[in-house]
């Protein structure tokens, strides 16, 4: 059995892409998953299968089911609870940030080359507001937005020049999510 966490893009902000969390937590049992649970209503849910699939794959299952059931287009982005925990391990910070409700972690659909992440992560330095600091590191972006409005700015450029879905979430609830997704003695990852 692995543990599995599911990032849904842009659910509940700004009055769009309403989704209730007891209807997520309903679409993600009817996809045979168990242990579901989420976090916030910012569509973060937790859920645990023996599926042997990709990350990949287990986020379309959740689009096509999203869009079936909730007639909505929403992007999904899922990692494993080892996956999430070596986020919270690679903090380029290195140490828990100062103020951690202007610390993000971009998760990004799918990590690019190095010599790609190299040329963007330049230019999104040079071009980013003073103070703010970003970082490129597997399928992740890690962010620094002291003002905290450059944050969009900063994820819509990664998706553009990356060709890639970002989807952002606080630092607190990286943490928070990483601490609800591990295994415990009784399961597996």
């Amino acid at each position: 059995m692995t543990r599995y966490v599911a990032l849904l893009k842009g659910v509940n902000v700004g009055g769009r892409k309403r989704i209730a969390m007891a209807d997520l937590r309903a679409l993600l049992t009817g996809l045979g998953y168990a242990d579901v649970t989420t976090y916030l209503a910012s569509g973060n849910a937790l859920f645990t299968t023996s599926s042997r699939r990709s990350a990949a794959s287990l986020a379309a299952d959740m689009e096509e089911r999203i869009t079936a059931e909730l007639a909505m287009v929403v992007r999904v982005i899922v990692r494993t609870a080892g996956e999430l925990a070596a986020v919270r391990a690679r903090n380029p910070l290195g140490a828990e940030p100062e103020n951690p409700s202007r610390f993000f972690v971009g998760f990004l659909s799918a990590a690019p080359g190095p010599s790609v992440v190299r040329s963007v992560e330049r230019e999104l330095r040079a071009s980013a507001p003073g103070g703010d600091a970003i970082w490129l590191t597997g399928a992740e972006a890690f962010l620094w937005c002291p003002g905290g409005f450059s944050l969009l700015d900063h994820a819509a450029a990664i998706e553009k020049r990356l060709g890639v879905t970002v989807t952002t979430r606080t630092w607190n609830t990286v943490t928070k999510l990483a601490q609800l997704a591990a295994p415990r003695p009784d399961q597996g990852e």
